[in-house]
């Protein structure tokens, strides 16, 4: 049927056929109800104690309860396909977090149907009392070749060898209830609170029991195969959660109350086999609990490595993205988690990488519960989960919740679990790979940014925060490209810059027109490697457009403060005088401008100079335009470009404040390094001499009479067509060097606020004053005394004089500090 965006909806398994209880439940519930089940709920009782053993199940259960409120948030956020963990934490975090946790997944889950097929032998082995060594990993193996087989086969055959499975291990609960309710014995409760001697602890006995819950999300691996994923995966996995607790409450609590403490200390199932009315039941729970859980796995584990393929996450993955049948069944990956189980069932002893294996089911936990708070915390209007359980905090907690589990259980094995994930993290987000759909970055970065720039609008405006915040505007491409070369250097990591094409038309046309120019322009920035932003924008008149561009660009304190232009290149008067009236427009808005004059020859000079002899001269002035050329060169040396190119300063007036001496003082003050050059009385020949090693020339320009002036009051466009490659700067905006933290600005509202505490002071001691003398005329009154209360009645007066005169100095105070911090804002 239409979905609301007026397409088909179309599953990537449109086969698929399984509901809550088949796909969801109960491969859920039989991997939770494992083998810790059977064979270790003595030994943790005797270990922890019935309390320890408690708050053990409700640490881990409160992990599994928040991380299914936020599965089922994710879940019923998005259209749930095939890959689960995988597939929700890719399309939340993005594909290197997915990519990451999934591929740690699949092999995780193709080693555990390893595991839990050798325990499965083993079991088998204790049942027969065969002795041959060999014969665990003959059995281990020809169970994961029998599993692949139903594997292979489908899931919906694979599900009805689960609800065998299922029987067997309800018939083992039956037998084990029945024995242990009729030899319930409240002292022997009693006396099971606390662990028994020998105990090795309560965290000894916690990283034991939490792999237990690691299973409740093996409902998840079979979401492509779900009829309604967004419905059956909430229901499936929190049905699973409760049951499973709900059995291990009542197990450990009988157990507790039919067996004596000590002699659960070194159990190893031997509890349960005993209060059951038919012991062998709890053999085969046992058999079929490792079965089942080798079953999931064996499930689980290809559909991630489908759904990876399928995005090309990793290279020369794509051949296993192909399924089979109606279902998509992934056989190819199969055949590919068959052939790890073998190679782990091949090494015998597994026991040194299998704590790292169960670090990397938490770890897909913790990100899980990361996802939804990231999701929930970004805002974003298209986060809106079915599931309404949810909280982001709880979330969080989740997450800090399977980092503290990880500690605890093996601290070795957790920390090389995250080097894994964290490396094959950094391997996709170098590859760069193209994205493929929406994740919830966008909405995480445009919150981010919004809070940054309310954080930035509260802060005092100083000089040591200045940026350099760039508008290029250029409607030649072959030029634009230096231009936007040229604002990049003087960026120096610190600013940004955006490019803008203006377009003279109207209408849809015009606005197509301007999409059309919009999408080339950032072409063009792309092939250049720049983080810069391109935009066209249609108007009717581009010399009035551009000014209300300026003003316009930017929200909060991100806002243009230099325009950078291209230098006019026709001698037609009457272009220079629109382009110096743009130029003048631009700086009357407080705006500094910049002007580059350059061409292909001198371009190409400066791209064959070697970076070591590159040079940025410095045409001195003791104004801000001055200070902004010295503070740009200074910048283009952040540049890889220029990192190696020397400034020279060079100063052409004689007056004893631009000497030598004066200018060095000043680098040093503003910690610039830079050869100073005095040419006092200079010509234009000098200064075209003085430049003649010049890679790039900075010089302050002025406008007068609708000319371009330089610092000899001469045309300074006939002047750079006889230098390197120049450019003209004019300052629009007060520009200091010195960044002093407590000068400025800062310093003026330090002082007002001294001065305004004081009168506030002041005026507190006058109250207080008035106060008392109030009451001690009432005194004098009261007893007759008249000399002391026309003494008193004086000095009430003086007092609510100083008051009166107060209170006007602390409203002009505040007022001046209400004005000093608008004024920063």
């Amino acid at each position: 049927m239409p979905n609301v965006n007026g397409s088909t909806r179309e599953n990537l398994s449109s086969g698929a056929m399984l509901g809550t209880f088949a796909g969801v439940f109960t491969p859920s519930i039989l991997t939770i109800l494992g083998i810790i089940l059977f064979l270790r709920s003595g030994f943790v009782v005797g270990n922890a104690g019935l309390a320890g053993t408690l708050l053990i199940i409700a640490v881990a259960t409160t992990v599994a309860v928040l991380t299914s409120i936020s599965l089922s948030a994710i879940a019923t956020n998005i259209e749930v396909r095939g890959g689960g963990d995988y597939y929700l934490i890719s399309r939340t975090l993005g594909l290197e977090f997915g990519g990451a946790i999934g591929i740690v997944l699949f092999v995780a889950q193709s080693i555990s149907v390893a595991f839990y097929a050798i325990g499965f032998s083993e079991a088998i082995v204790a049942m027969t009392a065969l002795d041959d060594g060999i014969m665990v990993q003959l059995i281990a193996a020809v169970a994961v070749v029998a599993l692949f087989g139903f594997a292979w086969a489908g899931a919906d055959v694979a599900t009805k060898l689960q609800f065998v499975i299922m029987a067997l291990m309800v018939a083992a609960l039956v037998s084990f209830y029945i024995g242990a309710v009729g030899s319930f014995d409240s002292a022997l409760l009693a006396d099971s609170w606390a662990p028994g001697s020998g105990s090795i602890g309560i965290l000894a006995a916690f990283a034991i029991f939490f792999p237990a819950v690691t299973g409740f999300t093996q409902g998840v691996s079979m979401s492509g195969d779900l009829k309604d994923p967004g419905k059956s995966l909430p229901i499936g996995t929190f049905t699973a959660v409760g049951v499973a607790t709900a059995v291990y409450l009542s197990v450990v609590i009988l157990i507790a109350a039919g067996v004596p403490i000590a002699s659960l200390v070194n159990d190893d199932g031997t509890a349960m086999r005993s209060m059951a009315v038919v012991g062998a039941l709890v053999g085969i729970g046992v058999v079929a609990a490792t079965l089942s859980s080798s079953m999931a796995s064996l499930l689980g584990a290809p559909r991630i490595m489908q759904s990876m393929a399928s995005d090309r996450v990793f290279p020369k993955m794509s051949w296993f993205a192909k399924g089979h049948g109606p279902t998509n069944n992934p056989r190819r990956a199969a055949v590919l988690s068959l052939v790890i189980a073998l190679a782990t069932v091949s090494l015998g002893s597994v026991n040194v990488i299998a704590p790292v294996v169960s670090m990397f089911f938490l770890i897909s936990y913790g990100l899980i519960n990361y996802a939804t708070f990231y999701e929930a915390r970004a805002s974003s209007p298209s986060f809106r989960p079915r599931f309404r359980w949810f909280n982001r905090r709880a979330s969080l907690a989740g997450a800090v919740l399977c980092g503290g589990a990880m500690l605890a259980i093996n601290l070795i094995a957790g920390a090389l679990a995250m080097v894994v994930v964290f490396g094959i993290y950094k391997y996709l987000e170098r590859r760069d790979i193209p994205a493929r759909w929406a994740d919830a970055a966008a909405a995480h970065h445009f919150n981010r940014a919004m809070e940054s720039i309310r954080s930035l609008d509260s802060e005092i405006r100083h000089s040591r925060n200045w940026r350099p915040q760039i508008l290029v505007f250029s409607a030649d491409a072959g030029r634009r490209s230096r231009l936007l070369t040229f604002a990049k250097w003087i960026e120096g990591h610190s600013g940004l810059t955006a490019a803008f094409r203006i377009i003279t038309g109207e209408g849809v046309r015009g606005r197509i027109e301007a999409e059309e120019e919009g999408a080339k322009l950032q072409e063009e920035i792309d092939k250049l490697g720049l983080a810069v932003h391109g935009r066209a924008v249609i108007t009717s008149d581009g010399m009035n457009a551009l000014p209300v561009i300026v003003q316009a660009f930017g929200i909060g304190r991100i806002h243009a403060n230099v325009v950078l232009f291209g230098w006019p290149e026709s001698p037609n008067p009457e272009q220079l005088a629109l382009y110096v009236g743009a130029v003048r427009g631009v700086a009357r808005l407080g705006v500094n401008v910049m002007s580059l004059s350059t061409d292909e020859l001198r371009w190409k000079r400066f791209d064959e100079t070697p970076r070591s002899q590159r040079r940025l001269h410095v045409f001195w002035e003791d104004n801000d335009s001055g200070r902004l050329a010295l503070l740009a060169a200074y910048l283009c040396t952040r540049d890889p470009e220029w990192s190696k190119a020397t400034i020279r300063l060079i100063s052409l007036s004689s007056e004893e404040s631009q000497s030598p001496e004066v200018l060095a003082a000043m680098l040093e003050e503003v910690r610039i390094q830079a050869d100073i050059v005095h040419i006092p009385e200079a010509t234009h020949d000098d200064i075209i001499f003085a430049c003649s090693d010049a890679t790039l020339v900075l010089m302050p320009m002025r406008l007068r009479e609708g000319k371009i002036i330089d610092q000899l009051g001469g045309e300074l466009m006939s002047l750079a067509q006889r230098l390197p490659m120049t450019v003209a700067i004019h300052a629009g905006e007060p520009i200091q060097l010195a960044t002093d933290p407590e000068s400025g600005r800062a310093s003026f509202i330090a002082e007002a606020e001294s001065a305004a505490d004081e009168a506030r002071g002041r005026l507190r001691r006058l109250v207080a004053q008035l106060e008392t003398a109030t009451i001690e005329m009432e005194k004098a009154t009261s007893v007759g005394d008249e000399n002391r209360a026309k003494e008193l009645e004086d000095q009430l007066a003086r007092i609510r004089r100083r008051i009166l005169s107060t209170e006007v100095r602390v409203e002009r105070a505040e007022a001046e500090v209400a004005e000093l911090l608008d004024g920063s804002a």
